[in-house]
């Protein structure tokens, strides 16, 4: 799949010039750059949701507890 994304000179040479510093291309950089942003986000909404899970049901266990409770002792 291609997609198209706009730049300014400015912009698209700042880019150029990194992914030539990392000895790269620009579409590499561009798609390092994008999933791991998006890897971010979906960390960030996961740790929400454990939290708000957290704060509606406070309940947690130590790992001797974690054991007995799966039966892996």
């Amino acid at each position: 799949m291609t997609i198209s994304i706009r730049f300014n000179d400015e912009e698209a040479e700042l880019i150029k010039q990194y992914a030539k510093h990392k000895k790269t291309t620009v579409s590499q950089v561009m798609r390092e750059s994008i999933l791991a942003e998006l890897e971010d986000e979906y960390d960030i909404d996961a740790y929400q949701q454990a939290m708000q899970a957290y704060k509606e049901h406070p309940i947690t266990h130590n790992h001797d507890e974690v054991k007995k409770l799966l039966d892996l002792e």
